[in-house]
């Protein structure tokens, strides 16, 4: 007999902390998220607004979501809000006969990838990472061309940061 022991995952609660977020639906090959925007938007809102934290950076891709949050000072309780927002994304689409199942019921991998940020090259460089997700699978070619991501509402403060009031990505110049 094969013996299976669980992994023993441990999430960092680090109280008012930063953290990077990876979010999996549990069809790999599925788009609900983006054919479902509104509705994961309006889940992820009527959360945030119970359940206040910043969003820093996010980017809805198909079948997966990476995003930044900053909860509120002695907050630790991420898993609760994003059991929430699963959970109310489900129901949404539930009532619209999109899926059957019940809670987060088949549509969402159990769990997430959980980074704690603890410098700010760290945050800067999980940002990129966000926004050019969309590139790095091959769904446009331009970081601008990605409608699901906070990138439009980096990019006005990246130009203010850089000296020479321009940034290079993707081969095209932007803040010229």
């Amino acid at each position: 007999m094969y013996s299976f022991t669980m992994p023993n995952y441990k999430r960092n609660f680090e109280p008012g902390g930063t953290f990077f977020f990876t979010v999996n639906l549990q069809n790999r090959r599925s788009s609900l998220l983006v054919d479902e925007i509104d509705a994961l938007r309006q889940a992820y809102k009527k959360v945030q607004s119970k359940r206040p934290f910043e969003t820093i950076a996010i980017c809805i891709l198909p079948n997966h979501l990476h995003c930044i949050w900053d909860l509120p000072e002695g907050d630790t309780d991420y898993p609760t809000r994003w059991r929430l927002i699963k959970t109310a994304f489900t129901k949404s689409i539930q009532q619209r006969g999109k899926t059957r199942r019940k809670g987060e019921g088949g549509i969402w991998q159990r769990r997430y990838w959980e980074h704690t940020i603890e410098t700010e090259k760290d945050l800067n460089n999980c940002i990129d990472y966000i926004h050019f997700n969309p590139v790095h699978h091959g769904l446009v070619e331009e970081i601008n061309d990605w409608p699901y991501s906070s990138w439009q509402r980096h990019l006005p403060e990246l130009k203010r940061e850089l000296d020479e009031n321009r940034i290079i990505l993707n081969k095209k110049i932007y803040g010229e």
